[in-house]
């Protein structure tokens, strides 16, 4: 993952056309990686869900058919491992209390088929350069409006729509949806992504104490309502 984002910043960052972190230095070898990044810690934290749509979109639209760094993570990589951590995590996930009849029900429904669910979304779409991990926490807002994007340890070759799916499962409040879904223009493939997706958010619901994960069963109750 450090060495994927030291390669973007070396290779992928110059010519990216969104706003990235400006960078001072790549560097890896035996000891390890070194990225020294321009400070945004006086920007905002997050984005507008409009304006983060918008942001991804303009990205997907750019690489369509052309991310061709052979070093990219393709899709479906480390499925297996993925799969074997949320079957191990289920039994936990299902006596939660903060989870829904409908949400649980449907993650039970993934325990075993988690590699089937990752490998759809190669079934998605075009191949474009995602940013492998499109959450609010990963983005900045300018004084200006511009949005950030940070972070890109989980770079990848994917159908653009997932970058999209997991900024709204991780962050966006199921009200706001819509203005998401608008600003980027299409829901086309949002269904073949969203079972991986939700994949992600049991996982990170997981690591919660049990209670505090009311948010992520609103967002994957809405999940569910575009299957």
């Amino acid at each position: 993952m450090f060495e994927s984002e030291v390669r973007f910043y070396r290779e992928i960052a110059p010519v990216v056309g969104v706003r990235v972190p400006e960078c001072y230095q790549a560097e890896s070898g035996p000891d390890g990686t070194l990225l020294v990044l321009e400070d945004l810690s006086d920007w905002v934290a997050g984005a507008e869900p409009a304006a983060a749509a918008r942001v991804l979109r303009e990205l997907h639209d750019r690489w369509a058919g052309r991310a061709d760094w052979g070093w990219l993570r393709p899709v479906g990589a480390g499925e297996q491992l993925v799969a074997d951590l949320y079957d191990r995590s289920w039994p936990a996930l299902a006596g939660r209390s903060d989870l829904s009849a409908s949400v649980r029900s449907f993650g039970e429904r993934l325990v075993g088929r988690v590699v089937e669910a990752e490998r759809a979304v190669g079934q998605a779409g075009v191949l474009t350069l995602a940013h492998g991990d499109a959450s609010a926490q990963n983005m900045r807002t300018g004084p200006d409006g511009v949005v950030a994007l940070l972070d890109w340890e989980d770079v990848s070759a994917a159908p653009g729509v997932l970058d999209l799916a997991w900024f709204l499962v991780s962050s966006v409040e199921p009200e706001r949806w819509p203005e998401a879904l608008s600003a980027y223009g299409t829901s086309e493939g949002l269904g073949a992504v969203m079972p991986s997706v939700m994949v992600q958010g049991f996982l990170s619901a997981s690591d919660l104490p049990d209670g505090e994960a009311v948010g992520w069963n609103g967002r994957l109750e809405a999940a569910l309502e575009l299957l």
